[in-house]
Parts: structure tokens; C-alpha cells; sequence
């Protein structure tokens, strides 16, 4: 029965309540013509974003099934699983801390159909605000570009948490922030990986200032 209420009826009462919390939320862009870009692009890439930005892009991107995120084959994944199918994305069991390899196939798998990604650039456990090499060498495989994404928000609770996982109060104003794409070179080297980490923390970091 605990089983049951967990796997299936508390994902249902988190989704009433992330959508009704993030309804209220009064919502703008920063750069129209960055998310009009992906609106319209056609073949794969990779959205990534900081960890600690996840809560109100988890709801701005909804109902995108072409989106696939990756989420642990965990008991809190099975919850996050269930909640993000909820929201319209598709999910792939894995983890980028475990079982790298296999992760790492499935994803590469997808982008070579045409489809698209979502990644955390700084991953599951940090450290914080530092973009891991994983995103950066799924790209140059696939030939997909990086796309940056983050959000602000005017009024909000950053939670003491290794992220500072950033929580928008209701009805406060959001900004959403698409930077440019990055694109990585065909089977990058060490060094071109490490040039395109900082880029990517660059530019995940300035577009969030500015969405501030």
C-alpha cells in the first residue's frame, strides 16, 4: 500500500501542486529570439542548466515529449520518473554517476535519432556551478549543440542544499534566459573539453545574472 501511495498517487498531488504554484508565477523572456531559435530548430541538441535552476524549467518545458531526461533508477527516481511523465517529458532509467557507460549509450542513442536532451551541467552530487565533462563529450559524438538555459526569479527561497536550489515564492515575476549554442568539435581532446566546460559555466553564470 505505501508502495502504491508513493509510486502513484503522491507524483499526481506533486503535479497539482507544481502547476499550481508555478501558475501563479508571472512569467517573461529574456531573449525571445533564443527560445524562438529552438522552437524552430530541427534535429538534435542538448538543453543543459544548473542544478540549483531546475524547479520552474521543469514546468516552462512541459509537455515535450521530444525533451528526455535522464533520472536515476533509484525509489526517488521512480517518484521523479512518474512526475516528469506527468509533465509531458520522456524519461530515460539511469544515472550519470552510476553505470556511466550505459547512460551515456542511451543518451547518445537518442540524439543520433534526431532527438533532443535535457543534462545537469553541474550533475547530481557538484560540485556546484562547475560543468562536468559528460555533457561536453556527448556533444562532440553526436554533433548536437549546447544550448545554456536558467531562469530568475524577483522573490524566492534558495534552500540550503549543495545546489542552492532556487524555489520562485508564488506570484512572484520569473525571467527564462536561453543563452547561444555551443558548439564542441567531433571527438573533442582533453584540452578543447576543459575550453568548453569554462564557455559553458560562463555562460550558464552570466545568463543567470542577468535573468536576476
Amino acid at each position: 500500500m505505501k508502495k502504491f501511495l508513493f509510486n502513484f498517487i503522491f507524483p499526481y498531488l506533486l503535479y497539482v501542486l507544481i502547476f499550481v504554484w508555478c501558475w501563479t508565477i508571472r512569467e517573461s523572456r529574456k531573449k525571445k529570439e533564443s527560445e524562438d531559435y529552438i522552437q524552430s530548430i530541427s534535429g538534435s541538441y542538448i538543453l543543459t542548466l544548473w542544478h540549483g535552476r531546475i524547479f520552474y524549467l521543469f514546468y516552462h518545458l512541459r509537455r515535450r515529449p521530444d525533451f528526455h531526461l535522464l533520472i536515476s533508477p533509484s525509489v526517488d527516481g521512480d517518484l521523479l520518473a512518474r512526475l516528469a511523465q506527468l509533465m509531458g517529458y520522456s524519461v530515460i532509467r539511469g544515472s550519470t554517476f552510476k553505470k556511466t557507460v550505459s547512460s551515456t549509450r542511451s543518451l547518445i542513442k537518442i540524439l543520433k535519432r534526431g532527438e533532443r536532451i535535457i543534462i545537469i551541467a553541474d550533475g547530481s552530487r557538484g560540485p556546484r556551478l562547475k560543468a562536468q565533462s559528460g555533457c561536453i563529450q556527448i556533444a562532440g559524438i553526436t554533433n548536437s549543440p549546447l544550448i545554456p538555459m536558467t531562469y530568475g526569479a524577483m522573490r524566492k527561497i534558495e534552500l540550503n542544499t549543495w545546489d542552492r536550489f532556487v524555489l520562485p515564492l508564488p506570484f512572484t515575476h520569473c525571467t527564462i534566459n536561453f543563452g547561444d549554442r555551443i558548439s564542441v568539435p567531433h571527438r573533442p581532446d582533453g584540452q578543447v573539453i576543459q575550453n568548453k566546460q569554462k564557455e559553458l559555466e560562463e555562460s550558464l553564470n552570466f545568463l543567470t545574472e542577468a535573468s536576476e
